[in-house]
């Protein structure tokens, strides 16, 4: 038996996509246990290229069974329409996706708020899908569930009564036009008929699962330092993108879970707003982005790079419990004459080996950096760990030394095939 969580150990957008695909062609089960259609995994099969932000990216290999659970909220639209281009493209869902009847819904009012907010507010860098928004009334305790779609009557009780609210604010405090009860009724009634084939027990079916000895992946997404409790708060995503997510938000304990992966850049992403240390000058910054393909996968925004930072990583490290280091885009620093990895920070005279709280220190912060030299040669072609460059070794090396965690995994391009093991 082996579970296993996979996880963004930086800011989100690590690879996690290419990396869960791998793993699950030797798991029965993937399930996506946080976040929302805010979330893009990329994966590259052949020639064809997959963009999925809520359906787990398991479904691409025929055997294996995709959960989404009740720690994610979903827009049934945008699941319905994934559905429908997995369809289309020659994967069926059909008996093998399954999602949480506990799982909250995103409404138009969710969304509209979200793009509200972001502008009367100092900006986070949302999606503007509504995730936030969804969580807030989840915690509020005035969500909508996915079971609440199935039964009439108590899906016209909470609309009309989160109505009455957001409507309230929507004009009063906005200013904006309310929204007709009869109309979002009707449709998501309407989206309640159609999911209602993929809807059950999601935590019973995965929990019986284990005790048959079947094996589970857990499919995080955004990045731990995206994590409403442990990232760049405010600056961070709505759930919980850790390891202990992987739980609550499935109903599987954690005495079940048997192994956390944690996956890494060769360098550093982040999408929005928020501090970022070891973010890099306008024009390094442009040639690493074009190289990387730095656009978002769920909104096409540019992703700002920077050079690897081991104290974000460490701290991932540390607060998922992470046994396992994958490395990714290791192909995209290969034209580099030096690399750098930052080992600390330094702020108002003093030296920070674990990754400070407060966001006014690491806005402030000066990275303190190690300099390798980089190996300027091309590894896209690469198979196996022995025949990397020298110096492609000594930097991948040089990082496993410093997060004390072993790198399993290494990562030279989009393709299934353009990734090998480390070894001892």
């Amino acid at each position: 038996m082996s579970n296993i969580v996979i996880l963004g150990a930086q800011w989100g957008d690590e690879g996690k996509g290419k990396v869960i695909d791998i793993f699950s062609a030797k798991s029965d089960y993937v399930v996506r246990y946080q976040g929302g259609n805010n979330a893009g995994h990329t994966v590259v099969v052949g020639k064809d290229s997959f963009v999925l932000h809520l359906i787990p990216s398991g479904i691409l290999h025929k055997g294996t069974i995709c959960v989404i659970g009740n720690g994610v909220v979903i827009d049934p639209k945008a699941l319905l329409e994934e559905i429908a281009m997995l369809e289309k493209r020659g994967v069926s869902v059909d008996g093998r996706l399954f999602v949480s009847e506990e799982a909250h819904v995103i409404f138009p009012y969710h969304r509209t708020l979200d793009e509200l907010k972001e502008q009367k507010k100092k900006k986070i860098g949302t999606t503007k899908r509504g995730i936030g928004p969804c969580y807030a009334d989840k915690v509020a305790r005035s969500g909508i569930r996915i079971i609440d779609l199935l039964e009439a009557d108590t899906l016209r009780e909470k609309l009309q009564s989160n109505l009455d609210e957001k409507n309230a604010v929507l004009t009063k405090i906005y200013g904006v036009e309310n929204f007709s009860f009869d109309g979002l009724y009707g449709e998501y009634l309407e989206y309640g008929k159609k999911i209602k084939k993929y809807v059950c027990n999601t935590k019973r079916l995965l929990n019986d699962a284990i005790s048959k000895r079947k094996r589970v992946l857990f499919e995080g997404a955004q990045g731990t330092l995206l994590d409403v409790d442990y990232g760049t708060y405010p600056f961070v995503t709505s759930s919980n993108s850790t390891a202990g997510g992987a739980s609550t938000g499935t109903g599987v304990g954690p005495t079940k879970i048997d192994k956390v992966v944690g996956v890494v850049k060769a360098y550093t992403t982040r999408v929005g707003e928020g501090p970022f240390p070891t973010e890099f000058g306008p024009d390094l910054m442009e040639r690493i982005r074009q190289k990387g393909k730095e656009f978002g996968a769920t909104t096409g925004r540019p992703r700002r790079c920077g050079w690897f930072d081991a104290v974000v990583v460490g701290h991932s490290i540390m607060v998922n419990g992470i046994d396992e280091i994958v490395v990714t885009k290791l192909d995209v620093l290969d034209d580099l004459d030096s690399i750098k990895i930052c080992t600390g920070y330094r702020y108002n005279g003093k030296v920070y080996n674990d990754f400070p709280s407060s966001i006014k220190a690491l806005t402030a912060c000066e990275p303190i950096y190690e300099e390798l030299p980089g190996w300027q040669s091309d590894t896209t072609k690469i198979t196996s760990y022995e025949k990397l460059p020298r110096n492609a070794k000594n930097y991948l090396k040089r990082v496993q030394a410093l997060l004390h965690t072993k790198i399993v995994l290494i990562s030279v391009g989009s393709e299934r095939s353009q990734t090998f093991s480390k070894g001892a």
